[in-house]
């Protein structure tokens, strides 16, 4: 699983969050087997990203016209870049899925 956190602009809060929902919106409507994505936008104005893809589905988060669309521009965008680093989950009580 990786995190990714970042913080944007402040005038380019809901921006970013409009495409991240449109990453979501053709994820439901693509439904790609393998991929678990969680997003968060904190009060701080920094996101975090849960991806978790099963070996070799990758390209079905990344692939899509809409997280490409979010990817373009991501730097304009952000305060601090983002940063990418592992994650496992210790403890999970009803907030994600099951594996």
């Amino acid at each position: 699983m990786k995190l990714i956190r970042y913080r944007t602009r402040p005038e380019s809060n809901d921006e970013n969050a409009e495409l991240i929902a449109a990453v979501f919106a053709e994820l439901n409507t693509a439904r790609p087997d393998g991929v678990r994505y969680l997003s968060l936008r904190l009060d701080d104005g920094s996101f975090v990203h849960l991806v978790e893809t099963e070996a070799g589905d990758s390209g079905a988060l990344t692939n899509l016209a809409a997280f490409k669309a979010f990817q373009s521009g991501i730097r304009e965008r952000c305060a601090e870049l983002p940063q990418v680093g592992g994650a496992t989950v210790v403890g999970n009580y009803r907030m994600l899925g099951e594996p």
